[in-house]
């Protein structure tokens, strides 16, 4: 099974750059680098819905249907980076 960005669910091997950059600039194995550089996370406040929100209109603004967009990130909740998360937390 190919991994994933355990912050958006990007295959990490469709990462322009390989993926994101841990603080002593060795690449990532968990996140991807639209999420995460320099040993942090680019999007802190973010929560999981507002991270399926922002994902789904990066892939409308490359041409994707919305409706596609969320089939792609429904998975997001399920990620390493949110399993924590209160379902407070994902509430808006």
């Amino acid at each position: 099974m190919a991994k994933i960005c355990q912050s958006c669910g990007m295959p990490l091997s469709k990462d322009p750059q390989g993926g994101g950059l841990e603080a002593d600039g060795s690449l990532s194995a968990t996140y991807c680098s639209l999420c995460y550089d320099g040993g942090a996370f680019l999007h802190p406040n973010f929560n999981a819905a507002q991270m399926q929100t922002h994902c789904v209109e990066q892939l409308k603004n490359k041409g994707m249907p919305a409706f596609m967009g969320w089939l792609f990130t429904r998975g997001i909740p399920k990620l390493d980076r949110w399993r924590a998360e209160t379902p407070d937390q994902t509430r808006h």
